[in-house]
């Protein structure tokens, strides 16, 4: 059903500005957005970068005016944490999807294995999931793939500015990446899987900076449920100002 603001037992939210949330797990990029429209009645408000259900971390809504500065939040670099699971490989290339084959993984050593990362540095091509949100002839890849469809897809070229393997407990291994706009970290641990031969997938995702925002700043959706629309309007007031130096280009907003 359609947000009407005039229906809403709270008066219309309209102001500007950044929030930064943590993302649980098991939540939609959707879902955060519909659940500030509902708790605060906003009137305008977004996110800039898509997670993964199954993906924790920073997420950036954005309200009011700012609005208009989505597609330029979701274009910046971004920085994740995350897990590769070797030999086993899902049709969805996480842990969200069916198996569809497993191997032996004990002939990976760790040193191959953080070869592999490092060959992955640089501009590269890759081929999104067929589980995405990617257009392909006006229809989202996703829903095609529910149907059991799968379509051709281009390969796009995608920068891996930084790749460090940070610990080994095969067959899992952490690692961290900042990569370029529309880089799919699963597809990343799939494409690493097949280049060591036993396959893989993404077995946990954290996204810990998008641009200049941090992580580290962001605020969990259990402490937002304890707000009133004064607490929000606060917090916008204070990240802008305490942001001041980073965020002058926007005060047109």
């Amino acid at each position: 059903m359609r947000h009407n603001p005039e229906k809403h037992r709270l008066p219309p939210f309209n102001k500007n500005g950044v929030l930064l949330v943590d993302k649980p797990a098991g939540w939609t990029s959707h879902d955060v957005v519909a659940f500030m429209r509902a708790r605060f009645n906003a009137v305008k408000v977004g996110h800039c970068g898509t997670l993964d259900p199954a993906a924790t971390g920073l997420l950036v809504i954005v309200f009011g005016r700012f609005t208009k500065l989505s597609q330029k939040f979701s274009g910046e670099d971004k920085v994740y944490s995350g897990t590769i699971l070797l030999g086993t490989e899902t049709d969805s290339q996480d842990m969200d999807g069916e198996v569809t084959r497993t191997a032996d993984w004990h002939g990976v050593t760790e040193a191959q294995l953080r070869e592999t990362f490092a060959s992955f540095l640089g501009p590269v091509m890759q081929l999104p999931p067929m589980v995405s949100a990617v257009k392909k002839d006006g229809e989202r890849l996703y829903k095609l793939a529910r149907q059991g469809i799968e379509v051709e897809r281009e390969a796009k070229e995608i920068i891996i500015h930084s790749i460090s393997v940070d610990k080994v407990e095969l067959p899992y291994a952490d690692f961290t990446v900042k990569c370029s706009k529309g880089t799919y970290i699963r597809t990343l641990c799939a494409d690493i899987g097949a280049k060591l031969g036993c396959g893989a997938c993404l077995y946990r995702l954290n996204r810990e900076m998008s641009g200049s925002f941090s992580l580290r700043d962001a605020v969990s959706l259990e402490t937002v449920r304890t707000w009133t629309q004064e607490d929000l309007e606060d917090k916008l007031n204070d990240f802008l100002y305490n942001s001041l130096s980073r965020m002058q280009q926007f005060t047109s907003f």
